[in-house]
């Protein structure tokens, strides 16, 4: 179309008001096409318009793929037939590409799963006291994610019972409703022998470069602990360092060229992350007496906060936006930093993945997706704007075996049934290259969003790439209180295509009550607990990234087209568009 057409202009100004989907064009805009066009709009005339520019000539740099991070407290759930399933789903996504970090692999234990809890049994001592090492446990969880296309983000915690200077009680028996601080015991410890400590990392070390090799063992990332500035580290900030340092030490003996950094704190992290880093960059080293700590990301955490109010869930992602914009202005404080990778090592709508109450009821639903779809969107801005270079993000959530269905944790899959957020996930997967400019009518302001969440008018907007001939537009409608709300018209105009393309291949694909849903199926379905072969195979089918509408064509003119669509509240849209 020509954009500066008036008759165009008009029936652009109608088009804002059409529900359904549609694609027009100069040439497509018939009287047919928009008579048709005005009957779907009848359907829904509470839409709300929504003008959506991409401008696939204009890019803004790399889209780093930061999603592609995951995580879980329960390591054992990896090994098992669900975990099995979804890792293998987490692979697709990128293969060898997407990692997988997780607590308590150094912890003691037979390896049973349970909630916030996980063991290896990995390090024990004999009655004089010597070390003992088993790899056996730990090399099933890993063999489980290497061979499913996923590699380790390897956490160094938690403490062996054998090497905690407060070793009983040393395993908690928390569940869903008591008090989260009663996970707390003798695992969360530093050691009663740093040396101990040391050789316990470089043995393990040594042992996954003779398993699985320098060529890949060089492609993981490794931390230290998790949460330090929290009740998850019960020694003092310098044991912390301490502990750092030797496991460090321990490591790169091992591995001179491992990825390691820190300190994944609660948070942003405040003067704790500060010092730690400082440590880190102008300290002296516990373990060497030398000048600084390897310090090759930064890492700390961020968190949304969900209330119930009002009978309804109302999410609080100014809380999570507010923790990224903080950490990274830790980061960007300090000019050696400047480049070093940054990962947000969990990065969710709230605080504890195996809680459950009213106030988490998002997790089943579109809402988690579309949060998600806007959360990592402003994940990009709000590194752009501090100047730190964003590496990733960790979605710390996985799967529970053995509960029931769609029991309301925060998972990707339940029952190895994916869920709607999952497919945001594979949404992301399909873009790629560089990100282009996309501006949207509706976009929620960010520093709105930081003081105040999106409370009033909705968060309608775009993520877009271009990779060569193919673009990638992910569109979300997205609103802190889950209570019904009207369709956003959208009318996305794409500009910058090559002017000699007179037609491009389009792909639609959506989330939404009746797409890409599993957790909607299931209540169709009666929501059965003991679900049929027949019923399951219809909830894996309903799991999978759905189009909205088969594949077609459209007609562009001088680079230019329009595609409308009605896009529910809380759901999400991913259009491809390709030219050959």
């Amino acid at each position: 179309m020509t954009a500066d057409s008036s008759s165009n202009l008009d029936r652009r100004t109608f088009l804002h008001l059409v529900g359904g989907v549609c694609a027009v064009s100069a040439l497509d805009a018939s009287p047919r096409n928009l008579q048709a066009a005005e009957g779907s709009a009848a359907a829904d005339r509470s839409a709300f318009p929504v003008a959506i520019r991409v401008d696939a000539g204009r890019a803004l740099g790399a889209l780093k793929p930061i999603w592609r991070f995951f995580g879980a407290d329960e390591p054992n759930y990896a090994t098992m037939q669900d975990g099995r399933k979804l890792l293998a789903d987490l692979g697709k996504l990128r293969p060898r590409e997407t990692y997988f970090r997780t607590h308590n692999l150094l912890c003691t234990g037979d390896g049973t799963a349970v909630l916030k809890w996980g063991s290896t049994n990995i390090y024990t001592e004999d009655a004089q006291g010597n070390p003992v090492y088993d790899w056996t446990i730990v090399d099933s969880i890993f063999d489980a994610y290497l061979e499913r296309g996923v590699r380790p983000l390897v956490q160094l915690g938690f403490m062996p019972q054998a090497l905690s200077i407060h070793p009983e009680p040393y395993q908690h028996h928390w569940r869903p409703g008591l008090p989260y601080k009663e996970i707390i015991a003798g695992w969360a410890y530093p050691p009663k022998d740093y040396d101990k400590w040391r050789e316990l990392i470089f043995q393990w070390t040594k042992h996954c470069l003779e398993r699985y090799g320098r060529e890949e063992v060089e492609q993981w990332y490794w931390e230290v602990w998790n949460e330090p500035n929290s009740d998850y580290w019960k020694g003092t900030r310098e044991e912390f360092h301490k502990l750092y340092d030797y496991a460090v030490d321990g490591l790169r003996r091992a591995l001179p060229k491992a990825r390691v950094g820190g300190a994944h704190t609660a948070g942003p992290g405040g003067e704790f992350q500060r010092e730690f880093l400082t440590h880190c960059l102008r300290g002296t080293n516990y373990a060497t007496g030398e000048a600084g700590t390897p310090l090759d990301f930064v890492a700390f955490h961020a968190k949304g906060a969900p209330t119930f109010a009002d009978g309804h869930v109302r999410m609080g992602i100014a809380s999570q936006l507010r923790a990224l914009d903080g950490g990274f202005a830790i980061a960007a404080a300090f000019p050696e930093l400047k480049g070093v990778p940054v990962i947000i090592g969990e990065s969710d709508p709230d605080g504890c993945a195996a809680c459950q109450g009213p106030q988490l009821g998002y997790r089943n639903t579109t809402m988690y997706a579309s949060y998600t779809a806007a959360v990592f969107a402003r994940h990009h801005d709000l590194a752009a704007q501090r100047g730190v270079n964003l590496e990733g993000a960790v979605t710390w959530a996985f799967e529970f075996e053995d509960q029931p269905y769609f029991a309301g944790f925060r998972v990707l899959a339940s029952h190895g049934l994916t869920l709607p957020v999952f497919n945001v996930f594979r949404m992301f997967s399909k873009l790629g290259g560089k990100r282009i400019a996309a501006e949207s009518s509706a976009a929620a302001n960010l520093e709105v969003m930081m003081k105040e969440g999106v409370r009033s008018a909705p968060d309608v907007a775009a993520l877009a790439s271009r990779d060569g001939k193919k673009l990638g537009i992910l569109c979300w409608h997205y609103h802190d209180d889950d209570f019904p709300g009207p369709a956003a018209a959208v009318s996305l105009e794409i500009q910058g295509i090559p002017k000699e393309v007179a037609r491009v291949h389009l792909h639609h694909f959506r989330i939404d009550h009746e797409h890409s849903n599993a957790f909607t199926a299931w209540q169709r379905l009666g929501a059965p607990q003991s679900p049929s072969a027949q019923q399951y195979a219809e909830l894996e089918k309903a799991s999978l990234l759905a189009q909205l509408e088969p594949v077609r064509e459209m007609n562009v003119e001088n680079g230019q087209g329009v595609l409308c669509f009605a896009l529910p509240r809380q759901a999400v849209s991913l259009v491809m568009v390709e030219w050959e």
